[in-house]
């Protein structure tokens, strides 16, 4: 058969010149991708590099990620648009496409989904936050929902009524819902921990009558380390619904005591307590002085009210200026013989 005859030539609605035409088209097609591969990708690689920001960079990482399969079976794709097939070989060509195309948009998701993780559970100087265990539990939910999402499109273009699958998992996920009831409400609440963030790892916080320090937020519970060095753990639940005080977020601290003085000192010693009182708040680091009076006279003392804040969130450095002020105020007192009051009764014997 000579070439012209080859040309002229007919098989399966086509000919020769046509059959000639799509495999030209073929071959440009495969010859682009391949030139968008390994050029044009590699100088906006390379401009890349020049950028602060790493999101144009992992947008490359992400074309790059396309396999060679991807780009041939389009190739085939486009050039079998330019003759005439069957139906059933249509039908095949575009159930590969739809497979390669769906497999590579969630391949691609997929790598999305673990870089909002990896954004997320980076804190500001780079270390890995403590609750990314949360945030990596939802993003493999999310893939599952991918993978699940996909696959009913797939059957769906394949002529699969996915109306009854849908409702089954309907009912199976309600069924799974209520048998498992308490482990997901315990699970929701571990997001809205996490979203809200009313504490984090490492900081002081009281709940109810119960006070510690985080030590882990799990899926289900949080750990907390009480002062006397037990592990308690309570349910995320619990805390979603518990008032929680978090020291760790406080400026400064408010203290607010009590002194009292025995009877019998003279008026300008009584006056002169609140000047002393201020003066040794005012010399300790961290402190800052608020008032301090004469308020009351109990059954046994002469009472002054203290007030004054220590400007840190740290509980020790708290309790460290804190006992400074009460050994300064004593030392003082001691120097300028005030007697401080305790319970005592004076009993008057008159004689008849």
């Amino acid at each position: 058969m000579s070439y012209q005859e080859f040309l002229e030539s007919s098989f399966l609605g086509n000919t020769g010149q046509e059959y000639l035409y799509a495999l030209g088209v073929l071959v440009v097609a495969l010859i682009f991708f391949k030139v968008f591969q390994f050029v044009i990708i590699k100088k906006l690689e390379k401009a890349t590099k020049m950028t602060q920001t790493d999101v144009d960079d992992f947008l490359i990482s992400l074309v790059k990620s396309v396999r060679p399969p991807f780009y041939f079976i389009i190739s085939v794709y486009i050039s079998l648009t330019s003759i005439n097939t069957t139906p059933v070989m249509r039908k095949i060509i575009n159930i590969m496409v739809l497979l390669v195309v769906v497999y590579e948009a969630v391949m691609i998701l997929q790598k999305v989904i673990d870089y909002m993780v990896e954004k997320i559970t980076k804190s500001e100087d780079g270390e890995e936050d403590k609750d990314k265990e949360i945030v990596k539990l939802l993003g493999n939910i999310l893939k599952v929902v991918l993978w699940v999402i996909a696959a009913l499109l797939v059957l769906a273009n394949l002529g699969v009524n996915v109306t009854s699958a849908i409702a089954g998992l309907g009912i199976g996920g309600i069924a799974i819902a209520m048998a498992v009831k308490d482990v997901l409400s315990d699970m929701i609440a571990s997001f809205a921990i996490f979203l809200d963030k009313p504490f984090k790892v490492g900081q002081s916080i009281k709940i109810g009558k119960d006070a510690g320090e985080v030590k882990r937020i799990g899926i289900r519970s949080t750990r907390i380390k009480t002062p006397q060095g037990e592990e308690m753990v309570v349910t995320n639940q619990d805390l979603t619904k518990a008032r929680i005080q978090n020291f760790k977020r406080m400026e400064k601290r408010r203290v607010k005591q009590m002194i009292g003085v025995v009877y019998g000192l003279k008026s300008e010693t009584l006056k002169d307590i609140p000047v002393w009182i201020k003066e040794i708040v005012d010399a300790t680091e961290n402190a800052e002085f608020s008032r301090a009076h004469f308020t009351t006279y109990g059954d046994f003392s002469l009472n002054f009210e203290i007030v004054y804040h220590i400007a840190t969130d740290d509980y020790l450095m708290y309790m460290n200026a804190q006992q400074e002020i009460n050994l300064a105020i004593y030392e003082k007192f001691e120097k300028e013989a005030v007697e401080f009051a305790y319970p005592t009764q004076t009993v008057i014997v008159e004689k008849a």
